[in-house]
């Protein structure tokens, strides 16, 4: 990828325990290989850096997935207070590195539908546009994957608990970009959800 982007970094939050799924999706076969390795070579690809997997009801087992690819893994030990811990947390660990940070993205581990174009894609119309948020659009909502300008980190280094990102992108109304992504609908988390995602594609033996 083209070089303005190696000052955007990446929080891939992977930290839930599946409850409605009755095991740990991160892990599902997808394409070969689990949704959360899909997640982070899409990650990877889109050319973002440094790029951190936040945990948390796991750890070691998802570390070891993403062990040979140039990703950071941090635990969020307070996963369970909801995603908004994790991006502060994954906020905290890129900024302590030390690298100074036009940008960030965030993404998750369960929308296999997303694509390192499209995570260039939000990139891009950041460059052009500058502005504070660019977000995905689907199902009549604005969400993740979204890049947040090093503007709003302050913000959001105040998420907590249930407090995502969600909220935070439609605090800033008319001043977010939007591009659209209508897979960005397609997650996992359930059996019907991922038996489903098979269907447009994937492994035969998730179950």
């Amino acid at each position: 990828m083209a070089e303005p982007a190696q000052s955007i970094g990446l929080i891939l939050l992977a930290a839930g325990s599946s409850s409605r799924l009755g095991q740990p999706k991160q892990l599902l076969p997808y394409l070969g290989q689990t949704l959360l390795r899909h997640a982070a070579e899409t990650a990877v690809a889109a050319g973002c850096h440094p790029i951190v997997v936040v945990t948390g009801a796991l750890h070691e087992e998802l570390a070891a997935e993403v062990a040979s690819l140039p990703v950071e893994v941090v635990r969020n030990t307070a996963w369970a207070t909801g995603m908004g811990s994790s991006i502060q947390i994954g906020l905290t660990f890129l900024e302590n590195l030390g690298q100074p940070l036009q940008a960030i993205l965030v993404t998750l581990s369960d929308q296999p539908l997303v694509t390192p174009e499209l995570l260039t894609e939000l990139i891009s119309r950041y460059q052009a546009t500058q502005a504070p948020i660019v977000a995905t659009e689907y199902s009549g909502t604005q969400g993740v994957p979204a890049l947040f300008s090093s503007a709003m980190f302050p913000a959001l280094r105040e998420l907590t608990g249930a407090t995502g990102a969600r909220q935070l992108i439609a605090a800033q109304g008319t001043a977010v970009e939007i591009v659209s992504f209508p897979d960005g609908a397609v997650d996992v988390d359930t059996r019907e959800q991922y038996e489903a995602l098979l269907r447009r594609g994937g492994d035969e033996d998730g179950f």
